[in-house]
């Protein structure tokens, strides 16, 4: 396992009594995210988890180091590790950094002054939550923040974390039976005591979910349900695209859409095919939407709707009656047909070749920038306006486009009515070069974050169209490009618990399987409803002419106290002939 170059800058061996309690601690945190140390850690989610709980904030960099593309799972030992390398800061370290925002040194820093740079730098926080911690420290309403006062807030709030997780543990550990060997064995073993309510550990056994036969979807003929008059109702639309992150993560272009008053909404989504007449794919991405609210109602649920027909083409649809008020559109892929590359081709295709003293761009090159340029090109003009090409560039560099950047575009390309054209763009990608004396690095820098292999061909991105028709006025923009997180994986959940069928697992009273099953997709979901964390076998490997979300049919997952997760979705690999899905679980030790 590898992590983080940082050391802390004493390099003595801790002594022993400072190495018990470092390791007191980090098993603490680790058992506030599994219910044994001999359980890993099996998402990177639970890794920050029980990293926050020790009180410690890795940035996404790190976490991504820690926990890789390649990443199953990591151990106790393998979190200690983590914990080493990644320190708790200290209110020195607080202080140096934010000496560095307060230009005229008074000790002080205005409100203005940190959303700038907790919305802007480094791992950006959104103004919501920038505005929500003000709130909370700024106890006179002055607009400015005693930074002193603030780190304190900061170190206290990391000292709370680890204090609850030290007494969650020592309750634990007061629960357990010292009056036996045994007993004592168990504790020194880290296995704690099953509480009464908790459920058993059974011996491995497999649970059968009822076999599911599908026919052809691409030789159905299946019609939308339009609403009648659409042509009167306000249409809005967007282009938006998925891509892969290094370390296996999806994400998206989310949207905002805001409305005045109540109204019937009619939406649709599809793949963005950038040249029908030669790769219409046999199978194509799947590319459906969510649609969530700001807030979450009385029981703590964002989930409103979402696309549940489609048609043989790809096409994803829902018509809903949306309340006044403000959503946000969750575009989703299940990752059964998006997945990220394992190799790259061989033979690197050539971006540029040079003539005489000059670099000229292969034709190759150009039109996978034709193709760049019209992903981008979100509302479909046919130029990329500032925020366009800002969207862009934050994906390719992680950068929003400022004043000078954009001053540099209209002073050296091509632009119309103020926009970016077609040929300015692969213009501004032919200056690159240039500037670069024909080392192609940095261009292939920007194929690749535009989900490019070294053949040029796009295998981890997809680009898809959105459509969103409300009867009575709304409005409708590009809210970010990135990951839902949390909100759609409970979503999901909170969809196929409601839709989906249910069994219980044998012998098991508190934890069911929930089933959704479409013509097109079948999505599992465990719901664990006992006090135990519970490790599953997901066996789907008997199916036929399926692909999974997972990177095999055969997944194992664990499964939180009280908590529900998506096991898999489970697809057709090829749409024009008959697919079965067929399941069995196992409880594993």
């Amino acid at each position: 396992m590898s992590g983080n170059t940082r050391r802390p800058s004493s390099a003595r061996r801790p002594s022993t009594t400072n190495r018990e309690d470092f390791v007191y601690q980090c098993k603490a945190a680790y058992l506030c995210v599994v219910n044994d140390t001999s359980y890993n850690l099996t998402e990177k989610r639970q890794l920050k988890t029980a990293l926050n709980q020790s009180g410690r904030n890795p940035s996404k960099k790190n976490l991504d180091k820690y926990w890789r593309g390649s990443t199953e799972e990591l151990t106790f030992d393998d979190f200690c590790d983590i914990c080493k390398q990644e320190t708790v800061a200290s209110e020195d370290d607080l202080m140096k950094a934010f000496h560095k925002i307060d230009i005229n040194g008074d000790g002080y820093i205005s409100h203005s002054e940190l959303y700038t740079v907790l919305t802007t730098k480094g791992e950006k926080m959104s103004r919501q939550e920038v505005k929500d911690m003000i709130a909370e420290v700024d106890e006179n309403k002055d607009g400015k923040l005693d930074y002193k006062e603030f780190c304190k807030f900061l170190l206290s709030t990391t000292n709370d974390c680890k204090k609850l997780a030290k007494e969650k543990l020592d309750k634990r550990s007061q629960k357990s039976q010292p009056s036996s060997a045994r007993s004592k064995d168990r504790t020194s073993d880290d296995s704690p005591r099953t509480k009464k309510n908790d459920v058993p550990r059974p011996s491995p056994r497999a649970t059968a979910i009822e076999e599911k036969v599908f026919g052809p979807l691409s030789t159905k003929r299946i019609r939308l349900p339009e609403p009648r008059h659409l042509k009167d109702w306000d249409r809005h639309h967007s282009k938006g695209c998925f891509f892969i992150e290094d370390d296996g993560d999806i994400i998206s272009h989310q949207y905002s859409l805001d409305l005045k008053e109540d109204s019937s909404v009619w939406i649709t989504i599809q793949p963005l095919v950038l040249h029908p007449e030669e790769d219409v794919p046999k199978s194509p991405v799947d590319t459906a939407l969510f649609v969530l609210r700001d807030r979450p109602d009385s029981n703590g649920n964002r989930l409103v709707t979402f696309t549940e027909q489609r048609d043989q083409k790809g096409k994803y649809c829902v018509r809903c009656d949306l309340k006044r008020g403000h959503y946000t559109l969750v575009p989703f892929t299940t990752g059964c047909r998006l997945k990220q590359r394992t190799s790259d081709p061989k033979v690197e295709t050539k971006l540029i070749k040079k003539d005489k003293d000059d670099y000229t761009l292969t034709k190759s090159f150009r039109e996978v920038l034709s193709d760049v340029f019209e992903v981008n090109d979100l509302d479909s003009n046919g130029l990329l306006s500032r925020s366009e090409f800002s969207w862009y560039n934050m994906r390719t560099s992680g950068e929003s486009v400022g004043d000078e950047e954009w001053e540099v575009v209209e002073e050296n390309v091509e632009l119309k009515n103020g926009e970016l054209t077609r040929a300015g763009f692969i213009d501004l990608n032919k200056m690159e070069a240039d500037d670069q004396n024909g080392d192609t690095s940095d261009l292939w820098v920007t194929l690749q974050s535009m989900g490019y292999n070294k053949g040029l061909v796009m295998d981890e991105a997809a680009p898809f169209k959105l459509e969103v028709y409300t009867e009575n006025s709304g409005t409708f923009k590009v809210k970010s490009l990135s990951s839902p997180g949390s909100a759609l994986e409970k979503a999901l959940c909170e969809s196929v618990i409601n839709k989906g069928d249910c069994q219980k697992v044998r012998g098991m009273k508190d934890l069911l399987i929930h089933t959704y099953a479409q013509d097109f997709r079948t999505t599992i979901v465990v719901e664990n409803k006992s006090n135990s964390s519970i490790s599953l076998l997901i066996d789907c490997s008997g199916s036929k002419n399926c692909n999974s979300s997972r990177n095999k049919l055969e997944h194992k997952i664990q499964v939180a106290p009280n908590s529900s997760v998506v096991a898999l979705h489970v697809m057709a690999q090829n749409e024009r002939l008959e697919w079965i899905f067929r399941c069995s679980e196992n409880i594993v030790k």
